[in-house]
């Protein structure tokens, strides 16, 4: 497992979508969080998307007082963006985007890396709902969204580099990689993860939000910011 602590790539300018993106799942788990149990529970099978219902919306009629009878399966693939299960996922989530998205906005742009963002957590929802369509568990959180920003660094600045904690059982070592490496090796151990078993986490959507990130920052980043940078040392 490889942690990021920073990468030596300067901003370029303030990330203001990325802030917002983190206030936004911060106030949403707040929310979850000051339910009482029960409703905590409703909450989170209403925002989060089931790919048994993702693979089948068409043909059903939900019944009243389903949680999805008033927001409508597809528009779950949004929801369930912004509901994590526990502490844990949500700050690991959240620190992946601060560390990667506040420098890649500022190579895409506010907009386009809002697109991205969105427009890749959307794709990698619906590769996890084609990877097992008759799984009816609610899938939530921001890890394909934040796959696809990983994705997009790996391709738009692959030279910058990373300091990181490498850890391995209980060797834990601090390591610095090139963006290109270590966001490699962090797509490796998804495919071996995924190989392994996977248990409940969405491998794949974190694998495909991972390579539509890549193949996103392609179109959307200006060809000019492609180009390798002067980076400073961190």
């Amino acid at each position: 497992m490889f942690l990021p602590l920073s990468v030596d790539t300067p901003r370029s300018r303030f990330p203001s979508v990325t802030l917002a993106l983190i206030a936004l799942n911060v106030l949403a788990f707040a929310a979850l969080i000051a339910l009482p149990p029960a409703d905590r529970v409703a909450l989170a099978k209403a925002a989060g998307a089931v790919p048994w219902e993702l693979a089948r919306f068409r043909h059903m009629s939900l019944p009243a007082g389903h949680p999805h009878s008033l927001l409508p399966p597809p528009l779950t693939i949004f929801t369930s963006m912004f509901i994590h299960a526990d502490p844990i996922h949500l700050l690991g989530n959240m620190w992946f985007l601060w560390v990667f998205g506040s420098r890649l906005e500022g190579v895409l742009g506010a907009l386009r890396f809002l697109a991205l963002y969105l427009g890749v957590g959307a794709l990698a929802v619906v590769l996890q709902v084609a990877a097992g369509p008759d799984v009816v568990l609610p899938m939530v959180g921001a890890s394909g969204a934040i796959a696809g920003v990983l994705g997009a660094y790996a391709v738009a600045l692959p030279r910058a580099r990373v300091r990181c904690l490498v850890l391995l059982l209980f060797f834990v070592a601090p390591v610095r990689l090139s963006a290109g490496a270590m966001l490699g090796l962090w797509l490796l151990v998804q495919v071996a993860s995924s190989a392994a078993g996977g248990g409940a986490v969405a491998y794949s959507a974190h694998m495909g939000g991972f390579i539509c990130g890549a193949m996103a920052a392609r179109l959307l980043a200006p060809p000019a910011r492609l180009a390798p940078l002067v980076y400073h040392p961190a």
